[in-house]
C-alpha cells in the first residue's frame, strides 16, 4: 500500500513540472462503441411488440446477471423463445388489454421478461416454473419444452399460462396489497416448504386449489386467481367437487376476496378476464408460431 502511494505522488509531481504533461491531441473518436446493435428479425419483432408497445424488454439470450446462479440453466432456443413470446403477448398481455385497457397493462407489466430454455430444479425435487422479482421482472423457465406442450393443452396451461397469470398476480399484489382477511381463511393450515409432501387430494381437502397454494398466503392468492381464470367451468366445478363441500366453501370464500381485490384495486372484473383468457387460449392453435414467417 505504501509503495503504491509513493509511486502515485511521484507521478503527480512529474505532471506538475513545466511541459512534462503537455496537452494531448484528441483524435475526435469516441471511446464508446457507437455502432448500432445488430438485431435479427426476432429482435425487431420484440422491439415493436414489447418495447414500443409496453416498454418491456424480453430477454431470451441467457445472461448471468439475469439468472439465478444456484440453478444449472441452459439458454432458450430462438425459435422456441419466439413461440412463447407470442403466446405471452396473446394470452397474457392482450387479455389484460381487453379487460383493463392498454394503459393498465403498460403500467403494471414487468419491465423485463426473462426466458430460460431449461427448467429450474429445486433441492426438494420441485421444479420452479417462474418467478416475479420486485414487480419489475418475470422469469419463465422450460422454454425449450414448448413444442411438446403445444400439443397437450392441459400441460401448456399448467406450465405456461397459469404461470404467467400467477406471476402477474404477484406483481399486482406488490403494487397494491390484498385484504389481510385472506390470510386468516386458512390460517394455521399453511405448511411452508413442506408443500411438496402434500398430495393434491390432501391440499384440496384443506381448502387449497393446488399443493403449492398450501405453502403460504401470497402463493395461495396467486394460485386461486391463476387457476380460476385458466380453468373452464367444468374443470373448476370438478375441483370444488373433489375438494368436498366444506373445503369448497373455503375455496369459494378465497375466490370472493380475489374478485373483490381485482375489482376494487384495479377495476378488473375477474369473470370478464376469465372469459377473455379462455377465449384467447382456444385461439392459440390458430397463431402462426413459425419464426420463418415472422412479421417485423
Amino acid at each position: 500500500m505504501r509503495t503504491t502511494a509513493i509511486a502515485y505522488f511521484l507521478a503527480l509531481l512529474v505532471c506538475l513540472l513545466p511541459s512534462s504533461c503537455g496537452e494531448e491531441q484528441l483524435s475526435g473518436e469516441s471511446l464508446f462503441d457507437n455502432v448500432a446493435a445488430h438485431r435479427n428479425d426476432f429482435d425487431r419483432w420484440l422491439l415493436n411488440s414489447y418495447v414500443y408497445a409496453y416498454n418491456v424488454d424480453v430477454k431470451y439470450r441467457l445472461e448471468d446477471i439475469e439468472s439465478q446462479m444456484r440453478y444449472n440453466l441452459a439458454p432458450a432456443e430462438m425459435g422456441k423463445a419466439f413461440k412463447l413470446a407470442k403466446l405471452i403477448k396473446h394470452a397474457w398481455f392482450e387479455a389484460y388489454d381487453e379487460v383493463g385497457g392498454v394503459d393498465f397493462t403498460r403500467s403494471c407489466a414487468p419491465r423485463v421478461i426473462h426466458l430460460v430454455g431449461s427448467s429450474a430444479y429445486e433441492g426438494n425435487g420441485s421444479v420452479q416454473l417462474g418467478t416475479a422479482e420486485g414487480g419489475m421482472k418475470v422469469t419463465l423457465y422450460g422454454v425449450n419444452e414448448i413444442d411438446s406442450l403445444l400439443t397437450t393443452p392441459d400441460l401448456l396451461n399448467f406450465y405456461y399460462l397459469q404461470t404467467m397469470h400467477h406471476e402477474f398476480t404477484h406483481i399486482l399484489n406488490q403494487k397494491r396489497n390484498y385484504d389481510i382477511d385472506f390470510e386468516t381463511i386458512s390460517e394455521g393450515n399453511y405448511v411452508q416448504g413442506d408443500w411438496t409432501q402434500l398430495s393434491f387430494e390432501m391440499a384440496a381437502a384443506a381448502g387449497f386449489v393446488s399443493t403449492y397454494a398450501a405453502s403460504e398466503p401470497r402463493e395461495d392468492f396467486a394460485e386461486v386467481l391463476s387457476i380460476y381464470v385458466t380453468y373452464t367451468d367444468d374443470e373448476w366445478v370438478a375441483l370444488l367437487r373433489f375438494a368436498g363441500s366444506a373445503a369448497a366453501e373455503v375455496i369459494k370464500r378465497k375466490l370472493g376476496l380475489v374478485k373483490s381485490y381485482m375489482l376494487g384495486s384495479w377495476n378488473i372484473d375477474l369473470e370478464e378476464l376469465r372469459r377473455v383468457v379462455q377465449r384467447r387460449t382456444t385461439e392459440i392453435p390458430e397463431l402462426d408460431l413459425s419464426l420463418e414467417n415472422i412479421a417485423t
